[in-house]
């Protein structure tokens, strides 16, 4: 329902994340303000979700010094959720995510809203490849996913 607040990761929400998907990663700069990243997400169960950070950004700096974060999903069929936690470090570097240097964090899950909103289905969150590396982009997207559920 929407607005709801549960203190899991929902079935529906768990099963989409399971397999991995993209998402924005949400942090809270030292100034006050908010901040959005692109990363790849995935579930481990309801209580645990996965994600990449960009080793020396801002999102990056953000999380070592609050210890929170927030993930926003889209999906298909209305699916749409805020996901709020703690995080911790888990891995200096994603290797499948190379020559990108990602950092795995791992967020304890305090809430999932539902943020869906009936009538109106949002379009999923997905990345478009250049189609001469279509190809080889999904191949690392899905070793990436691999190697944060490990």
């Amino acid at each position: 329902m929407p607005g709801t607040i549960t203190p899991d990761l929902p079935e529906k929400l768990l099963a989409y994340l399971r397999p991995g998907a993209p998402a924005l990663l949400l942090t809270t700069g030292a100034d006050g303000y908010p901040s959005s990243a692109y990363t790849w997400a995935v579930a481990l169960d309801g209580k645990r979700a996965r994600f990449g950070v960009d080793e020396g950004g801002s999102a990056y700096g953000n999380i070592q010094r609050s210890g929170q974060a927030a993930l926003h999903v889209i999906g298909p069929d209305n699916l749409a959720y805020l996901i709020k936690g703690a995080t911790r470090f888990l891995k200096q570097r994603i290797d499948a995510a190379a020559p990108a240097r990602m950092v795995l964090f791992e967020m304890e899950v305090f809430g999932a809203r539902d943020q869906s909103f009936p009538g109106v289905t949002a379009t999923p969150f997905h990345y478009e490849w250049p189609a001469d590396q279509r190809d080889a982009m999904r191949k690392m997207e899905q070793a990436v996913f691999s190697e944060m559920r490990a």
